[in-house]
């Protein structure tokens, strides 16, 4: 089993970190310096029972990040420790990854936008970014399928089809004329719909295709920054990959395109965490 760098030098007692997100709170709880670091996920509403949690565990350090990071201080009636998001998630990150942490690469954390970072010999820059992510999942789902319920739009785009409502790179040039690209790539989100007599799209195809757009466009520009940046691996992590293949698909297949070798690491969602239990 790949060995974990989940530990600080020198610390004892229990330990927080929170990531207060603008969706969500990430929590991770070490109790002792030897112990495994255990996990938890509440809405980013739900300070009050962030505040529970912490103040149940007694740490002797605890630390912050995250937009909301001010907020849920100011509940603590202990001292706490405010720690970078970018900072955090790339020391999370590598102590999730373990000994496969060594070398460059891109860290993207997928949340509620995404942020595109370099690491770099323990060194983390956010290079890039882009404001789709888990909040334009549920935003837009919410307007296309009336759910706003992330578990429930995952559930449906594995049902999905999205090649119901997107146009392929094969459906715009005609039967055996000579592709630019390859004919399965998307020619344009969505836009199946916009044609005269299409049908009524089904919503596991909606949410699908949304999946699809999101998901594309984020590895798009994470691969031409990883171009830039000639690193050869990206690894995505945030709570919008949780439990979510369909768009872990869509990321794995375009940056496969792009030569890179894309890795998952096991509770990517915690990261930013992680990373301020770890720093603070």
């Amino acid at each position: 089993m790949r060995r974990r760098h989940y530990h600080s030098s020198g610390a004892k007692g229990t330990a927080v970190g929170v990531d207060v997100g603008a969706t969500l709170a990430k929590l991770a709880v070490r109790d002792g310096s030897d112990a495994e670091p255990r996990f938890e996920l509440l809405p980013a509403q739900a300070l009050e029972r962030v505040r529970e949690i912490v103040a149940a565990a007694r740490p002797e350090r605890v630390g912050l990040t995250g937009g909301g990071a001010a907020a849920l201080a100011r509940l603590l009636s202990m001292d706490t420790a405010r720690v970078s998001e970018f900072d955090a998630w790339g020391a999370g990150c590598a102590a999730l990854l373990g000994e496969a942490a060594g070398g460059r690469y891109l860290l993207v954390s997928l949340g509620t936008g995404t942020s595109i970072m370099l690491s770099d010999g323990g060194k983390v820059v956010r290079i890039g970014g882009t404001a789709l992510g888990g909040g334009t999942v549920l935003g837009l789902g919410r307007a296309l399928v009336g759910t706003g319920s992330f578990a429930a739009l995952c559930a449906l785009a594995a049902r999905g089809d999205r090649r119901r409502v997107d146009l392929a790179v094969g459906d715009v040039y005609p039967a055996g004329g000579e592709l630019p690209l390859a004919g399965d790539l998307t020619a344009s989100a969505f836009a199946r719909l916009a044609r005269d007599g299409a049908p009524p799209a089904r919503p596991e195809d909606l949410a699908h295709a949304l999946l699809g757009m999101v998901g594309e466009n984020v590895a798009l520009i994470a691969g031409g920054l990883a171009a830039a940046a000639q690193v050869e691996r990206v690894v995505f992590a945030g709570s919008t990959l949780r439990q979510n293949p369909a768009l872990r698909d869509v990321l794995a297949d375009i940056l496969g395109r792009f030569g890179r070798t894309v890795t998952f690491p096991e509770n990517g969602e915690f990261g930013g965490a992680l990373g301020a239990l770890l720093l603070a």
